[in-house]
Formats: structure tokens, sequence, C-alpha cells
């Protein structure tokens, strides 16, 4: 069982419960899903339905087995956002069974084994994704190439037939409607000591401020991330962190060298970075309380997140820098506590 200090009165409620800011949260990623559908077909779709069903299952599963109340906290929202930004991390054209297989493993292992909702230390969504990165490599950086580079235009029932059967329709090989994500080719450019410039003017999936059709997705992510921070859903301390301490040491190398480091502003709109920012970091469960706190943590995913983009093994370590900052959380609480109501600086 794990202990946590109760602050101590005045306290307020934010006229908002748990299943409000859930439905919030999936409101606000109508625009991205509506962009991604757009770009990269309805595969991410079907992943999220896939997702959600795993969730729920899983979710009644555990909390039978924890004699908990089963209807009360299936009906909370919280599995069904887990499920469905686990799903918008993942390749469109994943295998059925591996959605499935994060999914289980986010709920399972990393939400009800650590004591369920509120008790978890690590985001659950990026427990699973960062399983599955590190267990099947190769089925991880399958992404879908943008729709507008290739010459095959996916239906609904052509992705259902890729992700339950791995066939492709009329002769198609997978291969052909797979490319590497625009972080991953930059990263393989800048490796056989191509320029900046060149690698970004050479290869069609770079756009005008990052990826095809990432870069949109990003922009509608953004919108969302707006939306919840005037509805209070969140706060803007976190993504401010983050996406500040991304721009500036991005902006620092690139002013030291820009032929072998992006522009910030690439870092910004070719990953994750503005989905953490506002989806995935802002969890108040494994985020600090305090708003100086969330800085903090937000910041520490930037730098994070870019020094493994930069000098790791990986081109996009959004995932690892969030579960790092997880790790990190309960010191800067430690450290960066609230005043006492009515208490004066010495």
């Amino acid at each position: 069982m794990i202990n946590f200090n109760i602050r101590s009165s005045p306290q307020t409620h934010s006229g908002q419960n748990l299943t409000q800011m859930m439905m919030r949260i999936l409101y606000a990623l109508v625009p991205a899903l509506i962009a991604y559908v757009w770009f990269f077909g309805w595969g991410i779709v079907i992943n999220i339905l896939l997702a959600v069903v795993t969730a729920l299952c899983c979710e009644a599963l555990m909390l039978k087995l924890r004699q908990r109340p089963i209807k009360l906290f299936l009906t909370d929202g919280s599995a069904i956002v887990t499920a469905t930004l686990l799903a918008m991390a993942l390749p469109p054209l994943m295998p059925w069974w591996l959605t499935m297989l994060g999914v289980a493993f986010a709920i399972i292992i990393a939400k009800h084994l650590y004591g369920g909702l509120g008790f978890n230390p690590f985001n659950p969504a990026m427990v699973g994704y960062v399983m599955l990165l590190i267990s099947f490599p190769l089925e991880m950086t399958g992404w879908s190439a943008p729709l507008t580079l290739v010459d095959y235009n996916l239906s609904f029932v052509d992705s259902f037939s890729v992700i339950f059967t791995g066939q492709i329709v009329n002769g198609l090989q997978l291969d052909a409607l797979t490319m590497a994500t625009p972080l991953d080719m930059l990263k393989s450019e800048l490796r056989l000591e191509h320029t900046v410039a060149e690698s970004l003017s050479s290869h069609p999936v770079f756009g005008l401020m990052g990826g095809v059709g990432w870069e949109w997705i990003n922009l509608a992510i953004l919108v969302g991330g707006a939306w919840l921070i005037y509805k209070k859903v969140i706060t803007w301390h976190v993504p401010a962190g983050l996406l500040g301490a991304l721009f500036i040491i991005a902006a620092v190398f690139y002013g030291i060298d820009s032929e072998h480091y992006a522009s910030p502003l690439f870092h910004i709109m070719s990953g994750a970075a503005i989905f953490a920012a506002f989806f995935i970091a802002t969890d108040p469960v494994t985020a600090p309380t305090t708003p100086l706190g969330r800085v903090i943590f937000g910041a520490g995913i930037g730098v994070l997140a870019y020094v493994i983009r930069t000098w790791g093994g990986y081109p996009e370590g959004i995932a690892f820098a969030v579960l790092l900052m997880n790790m990190v959380a309960p010191t800067i609480d430690h450290y960066y506590q609230p005043r006492v109501f009515g208490h004066r600086k010495k």
C-alpha cells in the first residue's frame, strides 16, 4: 500500500469529476484523430477500437480479481483514455495482437499491479508503448507512409485486412505502404554524414515544418491541448516546460552547428513532443503537484527527449523521457512543496 500525504486545508474543488475530465480529454483528441485518418488512413481507428475493447476487458478482469466495484471504475473513462493514447502512439497498420498486448500490459502491469488508478507511479500508456518498442522494434518502426506519398489509397477494409491478416489487396506488399518516420529518416541520414539541409531536401517525407502529415497532426493536437487548458482540465505548466526546454536546447545546438543539428521547429513538429506535452506528461497521477514542480518536470522531459533523439539509440525519446521523469516526480514534490497558507518567508 502506498501512503500519500494529504495537504492541509484550505482545499478547493475544481467542479469537475473524473469522468468529465476523461471525456474532455477524448473530445480534445478528435481534431488530431481526423487529421490522422486523413493523412494515414483508417488503421488508427481500428487500433483505437481494439485498444478500448482490450482495456475494458482487462480493467473488468482486474477489478473482479481485486474485489473492487466493477461498474464504478469501468465507467470512469480512465481505461478508455489510456487505451486511446497508446493506440494513437502506435503505427497505424500494426498487427492486432501487438496492440492488444500493449494495452493489456499497460492496464494490468502498469496500473492495477501498483494499486489501480491514483497509485501507479508510471504513465500506463507509456509503459505499454516502451514494452512494445523494446520487445518488437521491427513492428514498432513499420510506420505507414502518408497517403499523399503513396499511389494506393487504403480503404477501411484494406486497413482491416492488413491489421488482422497481414495481407495487402491487389498484390501490394506492406513495405510499399510503410516508410521511416521523419525523425528516423533524419537520424539515418546524419549517420551517413549528410547535412541536415541535404537530408530535408532529398526525401519527400519532410514537409514545411517537420514531416508530411505529422506537422498537421501536431497542429491539431495543439488545438485540442489549448482547449484542455481553457477548460482547466490541465494547466499550462507541463506543456510550457516540455516544449520550452525542447525548443531552447534544440536552438542552442542548431545555433552551434546547423549542418548536424535539426532546427527547434523540426523537433517540435516532427515527433510526439506536442502529444506528450498536452496529453501524456500532464497525467495528474504521475506528474508533480505544484506549478513550479510541473514546469521542472516538463523541462526534464524535453531535455531528455532531445538527448535521446540526438545521441541515443532511438529516433524518438519521448516515451523514455516521460518514464524517467516519472521516477523523479516524487523528489520534485519533496523539494517544491506549496507554501502553507498564511506562512511568510523569512
